[in-house]
């Protein structure tokens, strides 16, 4: 069975942003003393179980190729909002903008339709 170098790359470019995500909504979940101390700093530790939810289904919707678009919307929407709590909060937003452009990047990769128009159809 051969998998062409393009399906391996961008199986690949996606599979790094959802790993990351999912690890943090597994993180969120499971609720170690680190997690909970660095949600109360950010005043959301009684959101942590719906923030950890949040990321495992949005990451789930990005995946899957007929529902990538509303989870690049979801995602997108989601680290935003975590940029802006660390901005209020004094704290580097580099982490949620490292995920959220390797998000963009896979999305790009897979489907450009996704941040550029389709291109008109030539009759």
């Amino acid at each position: 069975m051969t998998v062409n170098k393009k399906t391996l790359v961008t199986g690949l470019v996606t599979a790094v942003p959802a790993l990351m995500i999912t690890a943090s909504g597994i993180m969120k979940l499971l609720g170690s003393a680190e997690i909970r101390d660095a949600m109360s700093k950010a005043g959301a530790a009684e959101l942590r179980v719906p923030l950890g939810l949040m990321e495992l289904a949005f990451t789930a919707l990005f995946i899957f190729p007929r529902t990538m678009k509303l989870g690049l919307l979801l995602l997108t929407s989601y680290f935003a909002g975590a940029i802006a709590t660390d901005l209020t909060h004094g704290k580097s937003p580099g982490p949620a903008v490292m995920i959220l452009t390797l998000v963009w990047i896979a999305a790009f990769v897979r489907d450009r339709s996704a941040f550029l128009p389709a291109a008109p159809a030539h009759s």
